[in-house]
């Protein structure tokens, strides 16, 4: 059986800042239906090889192949919005694609974001605002979704939502996923390959792997060795407008479970350390 398609393979890439080297010698591939996380420290140039792979920095040495006629869609670190602009999230989807109110109300579902479509921009919390972001990518049909620290702002039940939610529509998609994270434990074990980058490569490969990997333990740690698999509790449902509510009741009207809503998601899930150690 032939390994999936290429999307986008980066070669032997440096980019420099004057005598400095930001990036050295850093090659990696995405495949369609492929996770691939970027994990460094600040300044690891992470950020600086996404930009190099989608063409807005020009590498000093490399190449950078995307297949023929690639979509891709971008999701940046946050949602940067003047907060006396009127901006509803309708107006905001509108503004980055051609689709209509039908098709931006089914990828908001997508993301568990529809009660967000004629909110204000600067109304909603840090998880929704993340959720905008992901649809606004998403509605570029993308064969390839680049997400640069998707989690921003997050609290940690809303990171895991979101890193299984990532994972799901890569899933129904296809797509492949190039994520840019430092969220070790959360990412590590929501991936299929990690590139350890600190302006190199350090290691790479399946996530076990690399967190053995003695340039990983001496980035992060000895305790980064273990491995933190997080099994998100399926025991509720979401309704159409963000609630949750018990599995099976989905569709019912919103009067009859809105006193256990919580539209910033900060209600309370059942999640399931399971650490497995290397």
């Amino acid at each position: 059986m032939s390994p999936p398609p290429i999307l986008l393979q980066c070669d032997a890439l440096t980019v420099r800042r004057g005598e400095r080297a930001v990036l050295d010698n850093v090659s990696l591939t995405v495949r369609a239906g492929e996770i691939v996380t970027l994990i460094g420290p600040n300044g690891a140039g992470k950020t600086t090889l996404v930009k190099t792979a989608l063409g807005l920095v020009k590498p000093d040495q490399g190449s950078v192949r995307q297949s023929p006629k690639l979509r891709i869609g971008y999701m940046p670190q946050r949602l940067a919005v003047d907060p006396t602009l009127p901006l509803t999230v309708r107006r905001f989807l509108a503004l980055w694609s051609k689709a209509d109110a039908e098709a931006m109300r089914a990828t908001l579902a997508e993301v568990g974001a529809t009660h967000t479509f004629d909110r204000a921009i600067q109304t909603l919390s840090g998880g929704e605002a993340q959720r905008v972001l992901l649809a606004r990518a998403l509605l570029r049909q993308p064969d390839l979704l680049v997400l640069d620290e998707p989690v921003q702002a997050v609290d940690v039940h809303g990171q895991i939502e979101l890193f299984e939610l990532i994972g799901d529509i890569r899933n129904r998609r296809g797509c492949g996923v190039l994520l840019v994270s430092h969220d070790l434990h959360l990412v590590m074990a929501r991936t299929d390959t990690v590139i350890c980058l600190n302006r190199h490569v350090c290691c790479h490969g399946k996530p076990e792997d690399v967190s053995r990997h003695p340039e990983y333990v001496a980035l992060f740690g000895r305790h980064a060795e273990a491995l933190a698999v997080y099994h998100h509790s399926h025991d509720h449902a979401h309704a159409d407008d963000g609630c949750v509510v018990p599995a099976g009741l989905e569709h019912t009207a919103h009067a009859d479970h809105a006193a256990s809503c919580d539209h910033d998601h900060g209600h309370d899930h059942h999640h399931h350390g399971d650490h497995r150690h290397g």
